[in-house]
């Protein structure tokens, strides 16, 4: 199994490479995330038969010729929130392109939406991808299923497995969180990358067996890499504790043991699975509110004494306005360094961000306050661009509901009608019991350094909640960093959770450690909370403190 997607907008021959760089049984793409539920909420508003993620159809103008030629299966979850749309808009492409094909559809995941919001989703499992495909479908579309889901499906139906077989499907979802964001698997966002290239990396497969194990690659001739850090770094993406639960099966994520299979091939092996869980998670989202932003550039000397100026004056127009906004955040980024020879390295920039549940706060006031200020504020005066308008920003939030509330339809190519079963069989999540530690190091001579001289890291967004992986690349620097980087330092190296929850879990087979930072995000990517909204940088923003690590770690440090 290939990935051609990792996310709406992603890169657009991928298909076309995936299906004729070598050889495939199915090709998935992943086109469905927390923002772009709300991007196609808001397109359906326009256009009622509109709803899901129009770039696939595109791509498959060429790619239905390419797999129907190769007998490649196809499986996505862009139909959104309109799959019986895209179902039907594949099927009229197949007709225009002569191409042959059954198209199949899952659907039930859209729940209710309740008032004020504008869509509501249950993420479904891989059952209904399997019936479909096991009905003879050559390209099933989805709505909201889990990304996972795009691997349990086809692997299903191909082994045959049934609801009860934990361990196969655990596996099958552990490599399908590996192929799920595309070209992270094979060198992309790597802390390491310096040390491969990765100008244009190709994206990952997944070798599934039959007892649920798996080797992770690439087809031959691509960029990138396949290595234990790349899929180490994955399996920590924007996961939490040892359980990592979906609707077919909850994955146990400490028992995976990774090794090297040769050039650009690591097998995954060992997965535990448990009965999932009684329920299903949901995603709802609804409009916020509205939001603008301007960026003052603030060149040369007195940089602190300009942003206060520029403060101040706002304070002082919002006062005049009526009212300020409900938020107003300032952020002072010193990207100037001194005596510099070009004015763009002399300056810093001075960014202002409102929000507000009406437009007027957010637009007029703001835009006026910021061009009145052009000939009357502090020296050397401008932006980066002209005020705008403002905008509107969405809210995500997460929920639950019993699965059984929830009804799975597969909708294969004739039009029949099947009710996926939910599993009879399910278990209440609970919390693993921490495995027990390393054996810390023998104290000896430390330096200060960078974390990341040896560790890797990343990072991203669940909601509002940031996760953050930390992974050690031998046993030795395991040893000392699961001692080191404790909750406590943690929030040292990155004084911005203070005040928030932060939860460590020990993933000792993978000599990492995982946190999560609740409320870091705010109300989640689509208000923009932050200045990374997605928490992607801040794995990266923490390997670049610096605190004492011991010398025998550092040498050699020319291959990091």
């Amino acid at each position: 199994m290939g990935n051609a997607s990792g996310f709406y907008g992603d890169r657009f021959d991928a298909v076309r490479e995936m299906l004729t760089g070598g050889p495939l049984d199915v090709l998935t793409g992943d086109y469905l995330a927390e923002l772009t539920m709300l991007i196609l909420g808001r397109g359906r508003l326009k256009d009622p038969s509109r709803g899901y993620a129009t770039t696939f159809l595109r791509q498959l103008e060429e790619g239905l010729g390419l797999a129907h030629e190769r007998g490649v299966r196809i499986v996505a979850n862009a139909g959104g929130l309109n799959p019986a749309g895209l179902a039907d808009a594949v099927r009229e492409l197949a007709a225009k392109v002569g191409v042959p094909v059954c198209v199949a559809h899952v659907e039930g995941d859209g729940l209710p939406v309740p008032e004020g919001f504008l869509t509501a989703n249950a993420y479904l499992g891989g059952a209904g991808i399997a019936a479909c495909l096991r009905a003879g479908a050559d390209v099933v579309v989805t709505g909201r299923v889990t990304d996972a889901a795009l691997v349990t499906g086809p692997a299903a139906a191909h082994f045959g497995w049934g609801p009860e077989d934990h361990d196969a499907l655990a596996g099958a979802v552990v490599a399908g969180h590996v192929l799920e964001c595309g070209t992270q698997a094979t060198g992309g966002n790597y802390s390491f990358f310096r040390a491969h290239d990765i100008r244009r990396p190709g994206f990952p497969v997944a070798e599934i067996h039959a007892d649920g194990t798996s080797v992770i690659t690439k087809h031959d001739g691509t960029g990138g890499v396949v290595d234990l850090g790349t899929v180490t770094a994955q399996l920590l993406y924007e996961t939490q504790g040892a359980r990592y639960a979906g609707p077919d099966v909850t994955a146990r994520l400490d028992t995976v043991r990774l090794s090297s299979d040769g050039p650009d091939r690591v097998r995954i092996s060992g997965v535990r699975g448990e009965a999932p869980p009684p329920t299903l998670k949901a995603g709802l989202t609804r409009l916020g509110g509205w939001r603008n932003e301007v960026v003052f550039v603030l060149t040369g000397l007195d940089i602190e004494a300009k942003a206060r100026l520029v403060r101040d004056q706002f304070a002082d127009a919002f006062a005049r306005a009526g009212r300020p906004p409900d938020e107003v955040r300032w952020e002072l980024a010193r990207t100037d360094s001194p005596d510099a020879d070009t004015e763009e390295t002399a300056s810093a920039l001075l960014r202002l961000v409102v929000r507000d549940r009406e437009p007027d706060p957010v637009g007029r006031a703001l835009s006026g306050a910021a061009i009145e200020l052009a000939l009357g504020s502090y020296p050397g005066f401008h932006v980066t661009a002209p005020p705008g308008k403002g905008a509107p920003y969405g809210v995500f939030e997460a929920g639950y509901v019993p699965a059984g509330e929830v009804e799975h339809v597969a909708v294969l190519s004739d039009g029949t009608r099947r009710t996926i079963a939910h599993p009879v069989r399910t278990q209440a999540l609970t919390d693993v019991e921490q495995p027990p530690l390393p054996p810390p190091l023998e104290p000896g001579p430390t330096r200060r350094a960078p974390l990341g001289r040896v560790a890797g890291a990343r990072s991203g967004d669940k909601g509002g909640d940031a996760n953050v992986g930390v992974w050690a690349r031998d046993d030795e620097a395991w040893r000392w960093l699961a001692h080191e980087l404790t909750v406590e330092r943690l929030r040292v190296l990155l004084p911005e959770t203070a005040g928030l929850t932060v939860v460590r879990h020990v993933l000792p087979n993978l000599r990492a450690l995982n946190f999560t930072v609740h409320g870091l995000l705010g109300e989640g990517v689509a208000a923009q909370h932050r200045f990374d909204p997605q928490a992607k940088a801040v794995g990266e923003w923490l390997r670049a403190r610096h605190l004492d690590i011991p010398v025998t770690l550092l040498e050699p440090e020319d291959h990091v």
